[in-house]
């Protein structure tokens, strides 16, 4: 995930909560305690953290967790100090805030697009996939966006006439748009190499089921992927996702 930089988090601390005789806004010991489950729906322990004061604990926990865990403490900043609150909480700070937080929750290298062609299913999916990404991490979002990716291919061929069985998989999907899809038997001037680059896609479509079956809460797998693998499952489904709904538009 995307997570702050140290010049990110002075800036939260400093510039839009405010720091005034060495202390963090109006936070209390009791308050700041609290203010993880009231305002950021997190269960953190806070004795697992260092520092001695309000502010060095909160530098502590915001520098110390993960990136969809500092997007949530982000939000419940701007729930506890909205825009207006002091002088410096402008509108564009504000905003800046939110921008912030959700480059953490989502911090992945290919963004989330909203498929021209589509289904009540994938729309599900998609939105599930998004909210499991913000609040949960990419781990828990692997199942949902193979699915979402399985409903697109089903919708594409269904909205172009091609028949599909309706137990078709993702890979035996997209092999059947290459070869009976009109826009995807043009493909330009390097037909040859993109061709190829096609086929790797199809292999990496191919390994998103067993990432799916073994590795992603679809089942109840005792080894999941790690951050970084499901970035990658999710990062590599994506740019399937954007190449064919442009070349299907």
């Amino acid at each position: 995930m995307s997570e702050l930089r140290s010049s990110e988090i002075h800036w939260v601390v400093h510039q839009y909560i405010g720091v005034e005789g060495g202390y963090l806004g109006d936070f209390s010991y009791r308050t700041h305690r609290e203010f993880y489950s009231a305002f950021c729906d997190l269960d953190l322990d806070l004795d697992a953290f260092g520092g001695n004061t309000t502010r060095e604990r909160f530098l502590a926990v915001l520098s110390g967790v993960e990136g969809h865990q500092q997007a949530a403490i982000l939000r419940g900043i701007a729930k506890k100090y909205p825009q207006g609150g002091e002088h410096f909480r402008t509108s564009p700070a504000y905003q800046k805030l939110l921008e912030l937080a959700k480059r953490c929750a989502d911090g992945l290298s290919v963004q989330d697009s909203s498929p021209a062609i589509t289904s009540d299913v994938l729309k599900r999916a998609l939105a599930d996939a998004n909210m499991l990404i913000q609040s949960s991490g990419p781990t828990h979002a692997v199942d949902r966006v193979h699915t979402a990716l399985h409903a697109y291919l089903k919708a594409v061929c269904a909205g172009h006439g091609i028949e599909s069985s309706p137990s078709a998989t993702i890979t035996s999907l997209f092999k059947q748009l290459r070869a009976e899809h009109p826009r995807l038997c043009d493909l330009g001037s390097q037909a040859e190499t993109m061709g190829r680059i096609l086929s790797s896609l199809s292999n990496v479509i191919d390994c998103l089921n067993p990432v799916r079956n073994n590795a992603s809460l679809a089942h109840a797998n005792e080894e999941l992927l790690g951050k970084d693998e499901a970035m990658l499952a999710i990062n590599a489904a994506r740019t399937v996702f954007q190449y064919l709904d442009s070349k299907f538009r």
